[in-house]
Formats: C-alpha cells, sequence, structure tokens
C-alpha cells in the first residue's frame, strides 16, 4: 500500500510511526506541515520513506496559509494516488486532509489536540466536529481521547485505541539499579517545559522537598519556553545547585538517564498515553504522576507507582517525600511497572494493530 503520513513535524514518534509503515512492507511518503522549531529527533527520516516537498514543511501553520496548503495537499495526493492518508494532528494536518478531499483518511489524534487546543475556541471546536464527521477511521492512543472524539460527533464503531508503546528490548530494567543505590534520592522528569506539562509545578516541589532533605537531587531533561521561569523558581528556592540540566537527550542514550533514577514524576496537565511514562514503566522506574484522566489509565496507586492533584506543589512535595520514606517499597513497585508495560505498551504489538487497520481500511 501507498501511505501518506501527514504529521506537524518530525518528532521521535514519527520516525517510530514511519519506520513501522516501512517496516510493515508499505511505501511510506512523509508530508511535515511545520518546520521543526526544537531538535527533537537526531534520527534521519527512516530508510525507504520519500520526504515530499510541497508549500509546506518550513515554518509553522498560519491559519491564513490554510487554502493554498488546501490546494498544495491536493495537488499531492492527485500526483502519488494513496491507498490511505494518516493524519494528525486534528486541528492542523486532518483538517487540511479534510479540506483536500483526502479519502480514506485514518485521523489519529496525538493527545493535546483533543485535551487541550479543541477548548481554545469556538472555531476549534467546528473544526473538530468536521474533521471527525469526515474520517474514515479514528485512532487514539488512550481512552480519554476515545471518548473526547465520540463527543465530538466519531463514530465508536470506526475506532481503535493503540498505545504508541515503546521499545521494550531499549527499555528495560536496570538488574542493578537499587542494589547500586546509596543513601541519595534522584527525582527524574524529561518532560517539555511548556505549560501544558506543569514542570513548574515540579520545580516548586522540590523546592519544599530539597529543604527538608539534603539528600535529594532532580534531572531534568528537555527544553521550552518556560526554562527562564522554571530557573527562576529553583534559583530563588536556593535548589539550582542540586538539579542537572540535561537538554535533549536522543533516544539511544535516553535508557542511561532513567537508570540513574529513583522516582519517574510527570506533572503534565494534559495528556493522552505518555511515551515518557511508558518508557520509565519498561524501565521499571516507579512513577509519580499527576491524577490526569490519561495517567490513571497506566498508574494504579501504590501498585505500580503514585498519583498526585494535577498542579498541586504542595501534594507533589508529600507524595515524593512518602516515596522516599519507603525505600524498601521500591524495588517491588518497580518490576510491577515493567509487567504493566509488558501488558500494554509493547511498540511492536502495537504497531501491528496499526498495520491490521491499515489493510482493512484500503
Amino acid at each position: 500500500m501507498k501511505i501518506l503520513y501527514f504529521s506537524l513535524g518530525y518528532s521521535t514518534h514519527d520516525h517510530r510511526f514511519l519506520k513501522a509503515i516501512v517496516d510493515g512492507g508499505h511505501e511510506a511518503f512523509f508530508v511535515q506541515l511545520e518546520g521543526n522549531m526544537r531538535q527533537i529527533e537526531d534520527r534521519p527520516v527512516p530508510e525507504g520513506v520519500t520526504q515530499v516537498i510541497w508549500k509546506g514543511g518550513k515554518k509553522p501553520f498560519r491559519s491564513h496559509d490554510l487554502p493554498s496548503l488546501t490546494f498544495d495537499f491536493r495537488r499531492l495526493t492527485r500526483e502519488i494516488k494513496p491507498d490511505l492518508v494518516h493524519a494528525g494532528p486534528i486541528q492542523t494536518c486532518a483538517f487540511i486532509a479534510v479540506l483536500a478531499g483526502a479519502r480514506p483518511l485514518l485521523t489519529m489524534s496525538w493527545g493535546f489536540d483533543l485535551m487541550d487546543d479543541v477548548h481554545k475556541s469556538k472555531w476549534q471546536e467546528w473544526i473538530t466536529h468536521y474533521v471527525l464527521r469526515n474520517t474514515d477511521f479514528f485512532a487514539s492512543d488512550a481512552n480519554v481521547t476515545r471518548d473526547k472524539a465520540i463527543a465530538y460527533g466519531m463514530d465508536p464503531e470506526k475506532m481503535i485505541v493503540i498505545p504508541w508503546g515503546v521499545d521494550l528490548d531499549h527499555f528495560k530494567p536496570n538488574t542493578d539499579r537499587w542494589s547500586q543505590k546509596t543513601e541519595h534520592f534522584t527525582l527524574f522528569c524529561n518532560r517539555s517545559w511548556e505549560i501544558r506539562y506543569g514542570v513548574d509545578v515540579l520545580a516548586r516541589a522540590f523546592v519544599k522537598v530539597a529543604q527538608q532533605k539534603d539528600n535529594v537531587d532532580l534531572i531534568l531533561l528537555s527544553g521550552g519556553s518556560q526554562g527562564a521561569n522554571i530557573r527562576r523558581i529553583l534559583q530563588s528556592g536556593g535548589v539550582l545547585e542540586r538539579v542537572t540540566f540535561g537538554g535533549q537527550i536522543s533516544q539511544t542514550d535516553l535508557p542511561r538517564w532513567y537508570d540513574m533514577a529513583d522516582l519517574y514524576i510527570s506533572p503534565s496537565h494534559v495528556d493522552g498515553s505518555s511515551v515518557s511514562l511508558m518508557e520509565a514503566l519498561a524501565c521499571g522506574l516507579p512513577c509519580l504522576v499527576s491524577d490526569i484522566p490519561a495517567n490513571q489509565e497506566w498508574v494504579e496507586e501504590g501498585v505500580n507507582g503514585w498519583l498526585f492533584r494535577d498542579g498541586d506543589a504542595d501534594h507533589l512535595a508529600e507524595k515524593i517525600l512518602a516515596a522516599m520514606n519507603q525505600r524498601e517499597k521500591l524495588p517491588e513497585v518497580g518490576r510491577t511497572a515493567r509487567r504493566s508495560a509488558e501488558r500494554r505498551a509493547d511498540w511492536k504489538k502495537n504497531a501491528a494493530a496499526l498495520m491490521e487497520v491499515y489493510r482493512n481500511l484500503k
């Protein structure tokens, strides 16, 4: 099959989807809507993927570009003649695909499009309704986004929930993790420094914890527009020297950073099934995450991790201190975390399920 894969940028997730398409024996054409604002994937486009040159792919998407991009996307579909168009997020790529008359169309939610962007205006809500009413099939990575899609008009008989998953051979437990540990306690977070991911909440919580415990430190990876605010919180709290800023880490090197930690933290306000959470679970790392619906699908309180009240830095600090005070339980929590990843977060199995959807839509 010829698959035209249309996405916002080129991320680690896009690389995995494109590779799965090629590995599944399909011919992949990659159309990128925007130029990457930050380099978040250092691997080239997978071998065998045709990267399509068109009017988009060079700058941020703006609504006034919609007519010209729609006409050019229509041109692409006429020239490539794909058997299937796979497009998302909903309000950008899938909207252009619908306006261009692309069929059959598989619309894929990226989580934030249904959990955040749709609420920004009546226009965004209308687009979401319009796209989902004109979609042949819908793919989501979480039950919470599936339910949102139904509420916006998607036929529940034409949907599938497929967590994006991780490579369980690459992200795996360090068998020496707990035997090597000292009294020092390391917290780890690799969420982007944007408002929706709540890293500022973690920064405030860490200040509170570090003022009570002198044996705790924090690893923060990634970066983003909230960087100055996050550093200001840490600086004013007197804990900046106890934070390691790792920057953007390649997928190759990422497991090593999980191995340095005792506790993974995601303070995100908005998510589908978080891939970084799945990576942490796969690495056998106990997880402490915000109690938003998507995280509740993965983390069971006291079993493979813990939940804290979304946006509540005081409650997060309390939960961190509680985890530190029950270190003897962490190995079993970590083993349970790994088992939960093996049950639901195996990318090989989940990618195969997506390829079956492709075949049925042809």
